[in-house]
């Protein structure tokens, strides 16, 4: 009895052992290929559970995400200018045929990558070769960019690969070619600055004169009607005069020559040498004798 139990034990744990080994799981991001002996059996692109002979085939796994391949180093190209530029880019890529994958090299990812770093680097190399440094910088990048996709996706068809995207990170120029190219853009910017201030002054110099101008027209006019309001004063004052002096001659006679002599002996220390019998001093002799002006 106890003889059969363990022979029931022992085949339970043979086939628990030999079921073990001949399911497997395939991953939603993962294919798998089922070889037998060597030879690709079986390939199986869909997630789920699934079942192989043990000892004689076996499981490898294959990643089904888009995977990056980024460059370690910027590479040096050269623009249809003759001059150096380093580029640092990276490829997007993923697998889509997992047979033809491993047909071609072996499904192993690190010699995938090695065919697409040549690959993108010699479309880089031919497109960059083309254009100037403008044109890979700013002009034409997305232009480049969608060629080189469409050129590095053929050949990576070949083995079993498709490329999603090329893209460029940056594009430098080399430290020896770069103080140069600063240098000259410096000259370039204090050039405009100096067209751009000489424009300035030279516009600074036109508004002023302008204002010049208008203020000199300004004063003209200024002067002008204040001459005017003047003159229309020294009418009307002069006809307010004429009007007083016909009114009354000799008393407008009087008034003015006390105005004179006012003004004339306003100070001790002023002297007024004239005539003992000028007419300046008419108004003086009649006060001394005695007269007054007429009509008062």
């Amino acid at each position: 009895m106890r003889t059969s139990l363990n022979y029931a034990a022992a085949a339970v744990a043979a086939a628990i052992a030999i079921l073990s080994t001949s399911i497997f799981t395939v991953d939603q991001r993962q294919y798998a290929i089922i070889f037998q002996l060597g030879e690709i059996r079986e390939v199986i692109e869909r997630p789920g559970l699934y079942f192989k002979w043990p000892l004689i085939q076996n499981v490898r796994y294959f990643d089904r995400r888009i995977l990056t391949l980024d460059a370690a180093e910027p590479e040096r190209f050269i623009t249809s200018e003759k001059k150096n530029v380093l580029v640092d880019s990276f490829v997007k890529w993923k697998i889509v045929d997992p047979r033809l994958y491993y047909i071609s090299v072996d499904g192993d990812e690190a010699r995938a990558q090695t065919r697409l770093s040549q690959t993108v680097n010699a479309g880089l190399r031919e497109e960059f070769g083309k254009r100037t440094v403008h044109d890979v910088v700013s002009g034409e990048r997305d232009n480049i960019m969608e060629q080189m996709r469409q050129k590095a996706d053929l050949d990576a068809r070949k083995i079993g690969v498709q490329i999603i995207d090329v893209r460029v990170k940056r594009v430098d120029l080399p430290v020896e070619v770069s103080d140069s190219v600063y240098r000259r853009m410096e000259a370039e910017r204090k050039r405009v600055a100096n067209e751009l201030r000489s424009e300035g002054a030279a516009e600074a110099e036109k508004i002023r004169a302008d204002a010049d101008r208008q203020r000199e027209v300004i004063v003209a006019e200024a002067y002008r009607e204040a001459q005017k309001v003047k003159g229309d004063g020294d009418a009307r004052a002069t006809a307010i005069y004429a009007q007083a002096f016909n009114q009354d001659p000799e008393f407008y006679a009087f008034y003015r020559s006390l105005d004179a002599y006012r003004g004339s002996f306003r100070g001790r220390s002023d002297i007024l040498v004239l005539e003992p019998d000028s007419d300046f001093f008419r108004y003086m002799r009649s006060m001394d004798r005695g007269d007054r002006p007429a009509g008062r």
